[in-house]
């Protein structure tokens, strides 16, 4: 991926939308420079690769039940308040999607003329390679499109997006309707498959590199590992392209789309299933996954080429401590920006598995923190919490006398009484005097993400405890995940084996495990959407002062049903009379 930027500054004159269609005046290298050179050409994809939407955190939790911001410009607060439109939206992708489609089609158009090298067998190695990276890429982004601008129409047409398999140039029709969903699913799925094709499970496997060489006559280990070894470790790859497949069929199969996508909840718990059996199931959950952002051995001594287990595809690692800037607390130099609501907290369980509203769970709600999950500690940061390298203890409570103390301070202190602890290093020094940054990385796919998936959609497919022609279940999935972070190990989890016969009570674990286990990520803006769930929950605080601890509203949500989906831009249907917006927008 480091060779990836490098690239795009070789490439920059590409980079411009009119050079999309044609290279300016002064622009000396032509698009049929990349024939001769091959790093031009890479250069070519490799804006497709800077393009990828989950690169960094959104933090669309604040558009949600989990966090408000304490930023009054913050955009997702602002849409969350009633200011949503087709022409204010911070969840909008189709601009930057359907322009990295368009440097893949431009790469797919061209590569076949490309001289990748002299030796002719590593040159058509190199040119399926990076031809299945550009399949998978598109297919990436095809789900990112469908996800952010799917919809239906006000002739009651679930819709996706124009499908684009040619580079567009400045004579092309720009004015086309878009495709139904299930025409887009089917695109995606066809994208895959080019791309699984040829691109190994994981660059560098032994096993994959030996039936790569069987592929190509005159093939051998050294020519594979040239251009299928692990240095290629980050692009696209098999396993990166399976996990698109299964967060695709899961929102296809969710209740927003399942009606005329064509996809069933079999077919998502199947592909899921596919990804995971790479890891052997259930046995592959690593058990310190759930704090993977602080298991600091591992981040520290990553290498290029290394994934901690519990990651599936990560972006690039390095020093840094702008999270921390942006959420540490005020006492901490921090500007406390993304706040944990009362809601969230409460979603998580008591010690023993059970939820805070159930008696056998033994809540305090005079001492509403004791004897809880431990997920609660490890992600947000509660009253007389401890944070921070020197482990300084944080009164959040509204008779709190630092500004760490609820509304002490407009936009730096907390608005909810909590602030947050996940994502961020607590090895991390924002004092000027003595500032320390450390390494971070962005895990785009996680595998407990996919668990998740799994869960969600073998629990509807099978129910809680069917398999389907797999070797675990959403039960088996659950427990594990529970079972790691020390919840129910002292009662067998009784709450779980209570529900363990019930597909609905068993659903409405899962999604809060998935609420729970993926907060922060940004998950539950587009969970809500695609579960058709309460998008207007009003976003809850707590308030301390001395031994009472009261729950206060904080944000009120203005959300209609109709943003289950969300818009097409506005700049884009006033331009193409063929481009019909989503109903309500």
């Amino acid at each position: 991926m480091k060779k990836i930027i490098t690239i795009c500054a070789f490439a920059a004159c590409l980079t411009g939308c009119d050079d999309l269609f044609e290279p300016a005046i002064e622009n000396n290298l032509g698009l049929e420079y990349m024939y001769v050179n091959s790093q031009y050409a890479e250069g070519v994809l490799a804006n497709a690769y800077t393009r990828i939407p989950n690169g960094g955190y959104s933090f669309n939790d604040v558009a949600t039940d989990d966090a408000v911001s304490n930023a009054a410009d913050n955009n997702w607060r602002r849409i969350a308040s009633g200011m949503w439109t087709s022409s204010n939206n911070p969840a909008d992708r189709w601009t930057s999607c359907r322009s990295a489609i368009q440097y893949i089609n431009l790469f797919l158009a061209n590569a076949d003329q490309v001289k990748w090298a002299n030796d002719e067998v590593v040159a058509r190695m190199f040119c399926d390679r990076q031809k299945a990276e550009a399949y998978g890429l598109r297919a990436m982004y095809m789900y990112y499109l469908l996800e952010a601008h799917a919809g239906y129409t006000e002739d009651g047409v679930l819709m996706g997006v124009p499908i684009v398999t040619e580079p567009e140039g400045a004579g092309s029709n720009f004015n086309v309707p878009r495709n139904t969903f299930a025409d887009c699913i089917r695109a995606l799925k066809d994208d895959a498959q080019k791309a699984l094709d040829v691109l190994p499970w994981e660059y560098g496997d032994e096993a994959e590199m030996q039936r790569i060489i069987s592929k190509y006559p005159g093939g051998d280990i050294g020519r594979v590992t040239r251009v299928f070894g692990s240095a290629f470790t980050g692009r696209m790859s098999g396993k990166i392209v399976e996990a698109f497949l299964a967060k695709a069929d899961l929102l296809a199969a969710s209740p927003a789309y399942s009606e005329h996508s064509g996809i069933s909840w079999e077919t998502a718990a199947t592909s899921a299933a596919r990804v995971l059996n790479h890891i052997g199931g259930v046995t592959g959950v690593d058990p310190t996954g759930w704090t993977w952002y602080c298991n600091i051995s591992d981040i520290d001594n990553l290498s290029d080429t290394q994934s901690p287990a519990e990651i599936l595809w990560r972006g690039e690692r390095g020093r840094s401590l702008n999270l921390e800037e942006d959420n540490y607390p005020p006492t901490l130099f921090g500007n406390g920006r993304i706040n944990p609501t009362q809601n969230l907290v409460d979603a998580f369980p008591m010690l023993n598995g059970y939820p805070v509203s159930e008696s056998a769970g033994n809540y305090d709600s005079a001492h509403p923190y004791d004897n809880r999950d431990p997920r609660l500690t490890a992600y947000v940061l509660y009253n007389r919490g401890v944070a921070g390298n020197a482990n300084k203890e944080i009164i959040t409570a509204a008779d709190g006398t630092t500004n760490d103390a609820l509304n002490m301070v407009n936009e730096k202190s907390t608005r909810t009484g909590y602030y947050l602890r996940k994502l961020l290093r607590q090895d991390i020094n924002l004092d000027p005097n003595a500032r320390a940054d450390q390494y971070h990385y962005t895990p785009r796919i996680r595998y407990t993400e996919i668990f998740l998936a799994y869960a969600e959609a073998a629990n509807e497919a099978y129910g809680p405890q069917g398999k389907g022609s797999n070797s675990y279940s959403a039960y088996d999935v659950v427990k594990a995940l529970r079972n790691r972070a020390g919840i129910g190990v002292n009662n067998g989890d009784a709450y779980l084996e209570s529900v363990k016969d019930d597909k609905a009570k068993m659903a409405e674990l899962i999604r809060n495990e998935r609420r729970l286990e993926l907060c922060f990520e940004g998950f539950r803006f587009w969970d809500l959407r695609r579960w058709k769930s309460n998008l207007s929950e009003t976003a809850k605080g707590m308030s301390i002062s001395g031994d009472n601890y009261t729950a206060i509203n904080v944000d009120n949500r203005s959300f209609a049903d109709y943003m289950f989906y969300g818009p097409i831009p506005y700049s884009e249907v006033q331009k193409y009379g063929e481009l019909k917006q989503n109903k309500g927008w």
